[in-house]
């Protein structure tokens, strides 16, 4: 049986997407009781200025705001990921790239393209090389 609780993390970052999505929408999501997801969207909430400013400094020709609503959730999360989680690197991007392809992608791949490279910047910059 597959409760809730016991969602992959992929489920429950689908989940979180979903989630921060209806919050950029103006809705008030209903949060399930998932100790992941529920962690995630704290940690966006009260970093967001902080995580937006980090995905805004690397957007080259771009704002925040001109990235789709699914796009923005689903960097905002792989910060999130980045900076408070011990999910190596490459997952992360990996997860995010994947989330990408599937919800805001048009067969094209120009979108995975696009938030690879913002990805990558992000990288750099949440977790430069020693």
């Amino acid at each position: 049986m597959d409760t809730k609780a016991q969602l992959s993390r992929r489920k429950q970052r689908i989940l979180i997407i979903e989630l921060l999505y209806q919050k950029d929408m103006g809705m008030t999501p209903e949060i399930p009781d998932i100790p992941f997801v529920q962690e995630a969207l704290a940690s966006i909430e009260i970093e967001q200025t902080l995580i937006d400013q980090i995905i805004e400094d690397v957007l080259v020709g771009y704002t925040l705001r001109r990235l789709s609503t699914v796009d923005r959730a689903i960097l905002r999360l792989a910060v999130f990921e980045l900076r408070n989680t011990q999910t190596p690197s490459e997952i992360i991007l990996d997860e995010a790239l994947h989330l990408t392809h599937i919800y805001t992608d048009m067969g094209d791949k120009k979108a995975v393209a696009f938030n690879n490279k913002v990805l990558d910047s992000i990288l750099k910059v949440v977790k430069p090389a020693a």
